[in-house]
């Protein structure tokens, strides 16, 4: 049974938290990926940054969700996504925008597990970790391509 560690890519591309917010959309487009791995100076995964991360800093801020009333103010149900949507749209560095703790993969992950994963979180792409570091990436492309070769 194939496994996470047969199909990835080995030492993919990956950007600093630190990075500018430039930078890392030039590097989206430049290699036209939907999203990249955001590692620290260790090599540990510490999130994913992907389009649609950046994309949201180019819409609109919503009505606000707290009201203030005789000097005080009144939190609303779903003020922390407010909040964070907040914190992405005026994201000046990866690590303001990304999405952090992300849905990984374990090296030794078979196929179709892989597959269910991708299919839950609605990724494109899944990081395999080991130990806490990156040792891979594996998008669907990847996936797909084990069933042409599995074709008679």
């Amino acid at each position: 049974m194939r496994q996470a560690r047969d199909i990835m890519t080995p030492n993919p591309v990956t950007i600093s938290p630190k990075a500018s917010i430039a930078e890392a959309v030039k590097v989206l487009l430049e290699k036209k990926f939907n999203g990249l791995p955001v590692v620290d100076d260790a090599g540990r995964l510490v999130g994913v940054i992907c389009q649609s991360d950046l994309v949201a800093q180019q819409q609109r801020l919503h009505v606000p969700s707290v009201f203030t009333l005789l000097d005080g103010f009144i939190p609303l149900p779903g003020w922390s996504k407010a909040e964070e949507a907040f914190k992405k749209m005026s994201a000046l560095v990866v690590e303001e925008a990304m999405t952090p703790k992300p849905v990984t993969a374990a090296p030794d992950m078979p196929l179709e597990d892989l597959a269910s994963l991708m299919v839950k979180a609605k990724y494109y792409s899944l990081p395999v970790v080991e130990d806490g570091r990156l040792v891979g990436i594996i998008g669907k492309e990847d996936i797909l391509r084990t069933l042409v070769e599995q074709e008679p």
